[in-house]
């Protein structure tokens, strides 16, 4: 469902928002109710317990900041630099602040031991502050090309100061501390405090667009570390609120060190611990490299190569498990691409299977698809009672495969008898010698089909027109008995002469020119669309548009019929120059005349053919009987279907048997 609000992650949404603020506000309030209550805010000094503290919050950020520092070296990302000082910069200044305990070097303490936190944790903000903004590339790259000026400055400050606070009467910060509040010091602490609350604020924005738990958990730092320097203010050294801002010190540093500990349970690496925290730009070159790492598995895969899980976990530092988590990953990607790849030969085995396809080509195509998924697949056909693969000779018994080295050979059959063997490769599994033979089957019954539409080519096709055999192939229901109205063409075409002809020659020669003139005849019908649908002794009849749909129909019988004519033509004249005697051979006269008919098939649940009946077929039977031999007269219809281009000669309306009415006859001289 559709919606206006804003996208909240999880540590962002309300209730998890108002619990977060909550555990943020109570450290303000007790702080508020210490000062409120000075009766509540006792003095407790305990030396070695506020040393151990710092020196552990100092270890802490140190461990951070160099895994902080180490992730911004690899990555070359300035925010991740900056982010990196943070830390570094507090627990210097938190380790000389535990030095400066009384009693550890110096036996009062001395004045940098109450600045020194403040001071770290005011140079801390300016780092935090500088982490939070939207560094373009170009200060991104000035950052990194100064770090380490940054860290040089820094740690030599960080030097001085501690040899000013410790050595005793060297500078006013190794005096004994301040035994009363100054309001300077309590100001002091402004510039850090408003410098943390701008940073939690544009970090908090960017976790908006970028939701992170390692975010949040620097957001909750830089809270935590604004709220220390706000209970830093009252400077009651040893009292309770002076131990708050030490707790809530202690608890910024842990938490971020605990959600990188979660990070790096949940992922098993530190590569990626603080990769959220990176500027945008960094982020999208590591988004990169993840797409290349990603294209460059499914380039093995596809290859069938083995992964490189080695050299991908020194490129993203990934461990032992990870590593053969993704060589299994691997492999079962890889055995699925091979099975993937046999399915689809199974379909390509089945798809070349078509009509007219001779039985080699299909058995090289086939071949061609196979080999891809099966390896160096092989096919020997029976010959002379045995099957041969190369020097191998297979006798089967039965369906069961023959295994020889590390071969298999299937057998092949066509109608239940053995016609040849598919040899393949021995597969590492039960599963591919399944499919090695179902190959096998798929690959039998495509051989069958394939002798069969050969059967159906030499028998079949060869009784009826092209057009009726592809229609009763593609719907068999259209063999059942019945038919509909539909305009047709019907071309009615016989041989004058045919009766003196046969009185005068032998039955051999008869054939002979029958076939001389079908030979030369027939492809001028069925390259002009039309379907022969009879042939009775010297006549024919086709039609056009019938069965199969075909524009301009009428069009198209006129051009088979004159083509009709000029084959004929030709067939005489080689006759008339190779024949001694001087017998004539007859000559066609063709008649088209176009009109409803009903077509179907016509006969009996065991005999029927494929026919056209009515009146349109009977008028073009009456205009052949009117023609002169080597013309085509063609009806009144047929002409306005021809429209411009048709050069006739009028016969006037004539009287044709069993029609009541005259009908307008032409002469059909020219078809352009």
């Amino acid at each position: 469902m559709a919606t206006d609000s804003p996208y909240l992650a999880p540590a962002t949404q309300p209730v998890r928002g108002v619990v977060w603020a909550i555990h943020l506000i109570l450290p303000l309030a007790g702080l508020w109710l210490l000062l409120a209550q000075p009766q509540l805010n006792i003095r407790w000094q305990h030396n070695p317990s506020h040393f151990w503290m710092i020196i552990t919050v100092a270890g802490v950020n140190v461990v951070l900041g160099t895994l902080i520092s180490e992730a911004s070296r690899r990555r070359q990302d300035a925010r991740l630099f900056l982010v990196s000082m943070v830390f570094l910069a507090s627990a210097g200044f938190f380790f000389l602040h535990g030095l400066a305990t009384p009693r550890v070097i110096l036996p009062t303490g001395s004045l940098g031991f109450d600045l020194g936190q403040q001071v770290g944790l005011t140079i801390a903000a300016g780092f935090a502050f500088a982490s939070a903004l939207p560094l373009g590339e170009r200060q991104a790259r000035t950052v990194l090309a100064h770090q380490h000026l940054v860290r040089g400055v820094l740690f030599g400050f960080m030097i001085l100061w501690g040899l000013a606070s410790l050595i005793d009467g060297l500078t006013p910060l190794s005096r004994p501390p301040l035994t009363a509040p100054v309001l300077w010091l309590s100001w002091g602490a402004i510039p850090g405090l408003v410098l943390y609350a701008a940073a939690s604020v544009m970090m908090f924005r960017l976790h908006r667009r970028r939701p992170s738990a390692m975010l949040i958990s620097l957001i909750t730092a830089y809270a935590l570390l604004a709220e220390s320097m706000v209970a830093g203010m009252s400077q009651l050294n040893w009292h309770l609120s002076w131990w708050e801002w030490h707790i809530l010190l202690t608890f910024a540093f842990v938490f971020v060190a605990y959600s990188a500990y979660l990070q790096f349970r949940r992922e098993g690496s530190s590569a990626g611990l603080f990769d959220s925290v990176t500027l945008a730009a960094t982020l999208a070159r590591i988004q990169q490299q993840y797409d290349k790492a990603l294209e460059e598995l499914v380039e093995h895969v596809r290859r069938g190569e083995p992964l490189a899980a080695t050299r991908l976990a020194g490129k993203f530092r990934l461990n032992e498990g990870q590593v053969a988590v993704l060589d299994r990953a691997g492999e079962a990607l890889a055995n699925e691409r091979e099975l993937s790849e046999r399915l689809s030969a199974l379909v390509a085995v089945s798809a070349r299977t078509r009509v007219g396809l001779p039985e080699t080509q299909l058995l090289a195509d086939v071949l061609e698809h196979v080999r891809q998924a099966y390896g160096d697949v092989r096919i020997g056909l029976i010959a002379e009672g045995r099957t041969h693969i190369g020097s191998r000779e297979y006798d089967f018994t039965g369906d069961q495969p023959i295994r020889r080295d590390n071969l298999l050979a299937f057998p092949l059959t066509v109608k239940g008898r053995l016609a040849g063997a598919l040899e393949v490769p021995v597969g590492r599994t039960a599963q591919d010698e399944a499919l090695a033979a179902t190959l096998a089957g798929q690959l039998s019954l495509s051989l069958e089909n394939a002798r069969l539409y050969q059967e159906l080519d030499t028998l079949f096709r060869q009784y009826m027109s092209p057009d009726v055999a592809n229609a009763l192939l593609a719907d068999p229901a259209q063999a059942a008995l019945g038919g509909r109205l539909q305009e047709l063409t019907a071309l009615f075409a016989d041989l004058k002469g045919f009766t003196t002809f046969s009185e005068q020659v032998t039955p051999g020669e008869i054939v002979e020119m029958l076939n001389r003139y079908h030979t030369a005849a027939v492809p001028c019908i069925l390259d002009n669309g039309g379907t022969i649908v009879q042939f009775v002794g010297d006549a024919l009849l086709a039609l056009f548009n019938a069965p199969a749909a075909q524009e301009d129909h009428a069009r198209a019988a006129c051009r088979a019929a004159l083509a009709m004519q000029q084959a004929a033509a030709e067939v005489a004249e080689e006759v008339a120059w190779s024949r001694v005697d001087d017998v004539e051979w007859p000559t066609f006269r063709v008649g088209v005349n176009t009109g409803p008919a009903l077509v179907g098939n016509i006969g009996s649940p065991e005999l029927r053919g494929f026919n056209a009946m009515g009146d349109c077929v009977n008028v073009a039977a009456r205009l052949q009987g009117l023609a002169e031999p080597g013309t085509v007269v063609i009806g009144e219809t047929t002409l306005k279907q021809l429209g411009r281009g048709a050069t006739v000669s009028p016969l006037g309306r004539l009287s044709l048997k069993g029609k009541e009415e005259r009908v307008a006859a032409y002469v059909l001289a020219t078809l352009s």
